[in-house]
């Protein structure tokens, strides 16, 4: 598989990454073993987790499975802290506190001594200035190689990023992460901007549309989905919605037309859009994962890629720049 440098910073990744946040719920212990090993066995080297997914139990998986499906060294860890359970509800928690005491958990659970990137979950309520000296502290400690942002709107990432570049010896931020699909592009009118100009790697999150852009649910709520279940049928709901129905019938024309599968059409949509890393995939099975990596050698034609812009949102302007 293709390897990405992230931005202008030295990380590279593999150009697919391998999304764990139905992990330990959803994806059994045998399912996450054929997951990684596929995965692995293509050339797929960044798996991305985070101390929330099913209270730790994804990063528990993912370090069972370090040294017998794979070696430590051959993959790419990104993780996240600031998402907390407290009093049974999920808050956010930026202070130093949270975010430390969530990376010394990631690595007990990870079984290693360092992340490669490690994440701010989401934007939160304690000060900037206290939530980034953690990274500082996260770096300079040798816990994590680098560090980035998830869930942070355009403004608050160029902040962020900015911040860090003011004084010499802050860790920078290396990387930004948020929602981007077909049905979901929000982030071309400032979170992709800003990356371009601060040099950030972009990893996007659900670039299937939350799934619906496989075509699955055309006809119907197919029973074992994540859209019919009882604890994800909120996260798929929003894009069942009229308006998405003619997006997702393009992507199957174009699907038809070019011998690929609407999953196929849709992610190299994302892969090869201006500004992006690596797409992160959430697949439950092998099975399900194998459709995208099969699809590594292909484009999409660039008159394709425009009437999908067309259809879903309008023109990109960055694809249509000469400097993108």
């Amino acid at each position: 598989m293709e390897q990405r440098r992230v931005g202008d910073s030295g990380l590279r990744v593999s150009r697919l990454g391998l999304g764990t946040m139905t992990w330990g719920r959803d994806v059994s212990a045998e399912d996450a073993r054929g997951l990684l090993d596929a995965f692995c066995t293509a050339g797929g080297t960044l798996v991305d987790t985070a101390a929330a997914y099913a209270a730790g139990e994804a990063e528990r998986m993912i370090g069972r499975l370090i040294g017998d499906v794979v070696r430590r060294e051959d993959l790419v860890i990104a993780t996240k802290a600031g998402f907390v359970i407290r009093d049974g509800s999920r808050i956010v928690d930026t202070s130093r506190r949270a975010l430390l005491r969530d990376l010394e958990g990631s690595l007990r659970r990870l079984g290693t001594d360092h992340v490669d990137l490690w994440q701010v979950h989401a934007w939160g309520p304690a000060p900037l200035e206290e939530t980034l000296s953690a990274l500082d502290y996260a770096v300079q400690s040798g816990r994590a190689r680098y560090v980035g942002l998830s869930n942070f709107v355009g403004w608050q990432t160029a902040q962020a990023a900015t911040w860090q570049r003011a004084v010499p010896g802050r860790a920078a931020i290396a990387s930004a992460q948020t929602e981007y699909s077909l049905l979901a592009r929000r982030a071309e009118v400032e979170v992709l901007p800003a990356i371009r100009a601060l040099g950030l790697g972009f990893f996007p999150w659900s670039p299937l549309g939350r799934g619906v852009l496989t075509g699955k649910y055309r006809q119907a709520l197919p029973r074992g989905s994540r859209g019919a279940s009882a604890h994800f049928g909120w996260f798929v709901e929003p894009y069942l919605e009229t308006r998405s129905r003619a997006v997702v019938e393009a992507v199957a024309k174009a699907a038809a037309g070019l011998d690929l599968t609407p999953l196929q059409v849709a992610l190299l949509w994302v892969r090869d859009a201006p500004g992006v890393t690596a797409p992160l995939l959430g697949a439950r099975t092998a099975a399900q994962l194998a459709p995208a990596l099969e699809a590594e050698e292909q484009r999409l034609p660039a008159e394709i890629a425009t009437a999908l812009d067309d259809v879903s949102g309008g023109a990109m302007a960055a694809r249509r720049s000469p400097s993108s």
